[in-house]
């Protein structure tokens, strides 16, 4: 005689539970959130500011020694140095 167990249907194992999960999406339950400190978008904006002024003065040839590259390169470090504080900002 055929098995007394139905077809499609699993023995539970201990400690288990034998329904089936829904096919629906259940979001993650949130976790406390993260904050920057205070300093992070201080220092970002400064950054980003600072190395566009840099840039300005260079091109308006106001800075010591005329225009040169090494300010170009020191305004857009800043730059860079903004975004890269940029993306730890939470």
């Amino acid at each position: 005689m055929a098995s007394s167990r139905l077809p499609g249907r699993r023995k539970a194992k201990p400690g288990r539970t034998t329904e089936r999960k829904s096919g629906r999406y259940t979001p993650p339950i949130p976790r406390a959130k993260k904050v920057s400190p205070r300093w992070v978008p201080v220092l970002m904006l400064t950054c980003l500011i600072a190395g566009v002024i840099v840039i300005v003065i260079n091109y308006l040839g106001v800075l010591p020694g005329g225009a040169s590259n090494w300010y170009l390169l020191g305004g857009l470090g800043m730059i860079l140095g903004g975004i890269f504080a940029a993306t730890q900002y939470r």
